[in-house]
């Protein structure tokens, strides 16, 4: 591998069987994406189903805006999410999703974001301070874990110490080891009443979780309103402005499942992304800590600071296109239709493959390398797709943004992240692009 680059995804560069498909589905997702991809605007194939993996932005305006409704996240997707996260906004489709966005808009409004901006403060100095006290190399995915899940305990459920983040991380791995996995009949394209065995139970630590979630919204439904609303207290007000409509009990908890695990594990990864790749080349590093340290004079960075940050919050961009978190998604087409000139037929499975885009060589001068610079000018909005777009662009996606510059911004400013030799980081995909093997850096103070 080229020292020049930061960790890749070994891409396919010959046709592979059903099998074999399935055997590297389950060991990485992104061991699917065909070498070509990056280089192409669409490839299409056949493994029991048809299939097109786009990577033209026009194309991809047209999934996620113009005909929205015609490409529905796919049966594969549903089947693997619904266990945890049931009918949620991340799930749902159609008039369902639509009451509950609406429903939901109001709770990320720009002013609740910057409102909840102390608790990352909070969160970057408790991480500071555990930082402070490490002996050795440490694992940064872990410690960026704890940071992230410490913000989301406290914006929606107030801190509540029911909620154990060990418990929650817990059921997490062992959901994506037991039910996330594609399975031979994902890939044939059975049916979704066909079971799956491997999906026949979604476990007790996940059970465990829901019980967590509905014992957290019963027991809210007791306490006084309060001045300063958290997210669970946003979203029991939630109201549909067109129909009226709001969450029943289990509504309110998939969907608080949905934040707390969607909320912290994405920017998890995303920190825990940027600091490798920041201790991967120390002359970014640098000057990122530069900024940083200009800009904060020794405290935790806030909201009021995050206009002086430009070039850490490029340094996230540049993480978030070389590994954003949601790195293959896929979509079931609903109707007929035409993407670059190739016929759509309904049924097949349109596969947004958003690893191969980030890195394609049409859309993005030197991909694989890793320069935040490349984010002063603005990329095409359907080329960079961390977030996805369109109406069905993450909720989240400014909450995720602001919490990564804050904390990242304050710990670049009191440490240095060096790289441990023979301890390199692999992207390896099953739900989310995480760094297999952890992110083991050492750590010392500025």
């Amino acid at each position: 591998m080229n020292a020049d680059f930061p960790p890749r995804v070994p891409l396919v560069t010959r046709p592979v069987g059903i099998w074999e498909t399935v055997g590297m589905a389950r060991r990485n997702v992104l061991g699917l994406i065909p070498q070509i991809a990056v280089h192409q605007p669409i490839v299409s194939g056949r493994t029991g189903i048809r299939w097109h993996m786009v990577m033209d932005p026009d194309s991809l305006r047209r999934i996620l805006k113009e005909r929205v409704d015609d490409y529905p996240k796919s049966e594969t997707t549903k089947l693997i999410l619904n266990p945890a996260v049931g009918d949620s906004l991340f799930v749902a489709e159609g008039a369902h999703w639509r009451w509950q966005r609406r429903a939901m808009a109001p709770a990320f409004a720009l002013r609740h974001v910057t409102a909840l901006a102390p608790v990352m403060t909070a969160a970057a100095e408790a991480s500071s301070d555990r930082l402070m006290k490490a002996r050795g190399p440490v694992d940064l995915f872990e410690e960026t874990v704890a940071a992230t899940f410490e913000v989301i305990a406290d914006v929606t459920l107030s801190g509540d110490s029911g909620f154990d983040r060990k418990a929650v991380h817990h059921a997490i791995n062992r959901y994506i080891a037991q039910v996330a996995k594609l399975s031979l009949l994902d890939v044939l394209g059975l049916p979704a009443w066909v079971p799956r065995p491997g999906r026949a139970f979604s476990g007790k630590d996940l059970r465990r979780m829901k019980a967590m979630a509905d014992q957290a919204i019963a027991a809210r439904a007791t306490v006084p309103a309060r001045p300063t609303a958290d997210l669970l207290d946003l979203l029991y007000a939630a109201q549909d402005p067109e129909t009226g409509r709001s969450m029943t009990a289990d509504e309110l908890r998939d969907n608080l499942l949905t934040f707390i695990v969607a909320g912290h594990e994405t920017t998890a990864l995303t920190l825990a992304w940027s600091l490798y790749l920041c201790a991967f080349d120390p002359e970014v590093q640098q000057r990122a800590a530069a900024e940083a340290g200009l800009a904060l004079q020794g405290r935790a960075a806030t909201a009021d600071d995050l206009p002086a940050l430009p070039y850490i919050h490029r340094v996230v961009n540049e993480a978030l296109r070389l590994y954003p978190p949601a790195a293959f998604l896929s979509r079931t087409a609903r109707a007929p239709d035409a993407l670059c000139g190739r016929n759509i037929r309904a049924g097949d499975t349109i596969i947004l493959p958003i690893y191969a885009l980030h890195r394609h060589h049409l859309l993005w001068r030197n991909p694989d390398a890793f320069d935040p610079d490349r984010f002063l000018d603005t990329p095409d909005r359907y080329a960079f797709l961390p977030f996805g777009a369109g109406p069905r662009i993450c909720i989240g996606a400014s909450f995720a943004i602001q919490e990564a510059v804050i904390i990242l911004a304050t710990l670049l400013a009191r440490f240095r992240f060096e790289t441990v030799s023979g301890q390199t980081p692999q992207p390896r995909m099953i739900l989310t692009l995480r760094p297999h093997g952890g992110v083991i850096l050492r750590v010392s103070p500025r």
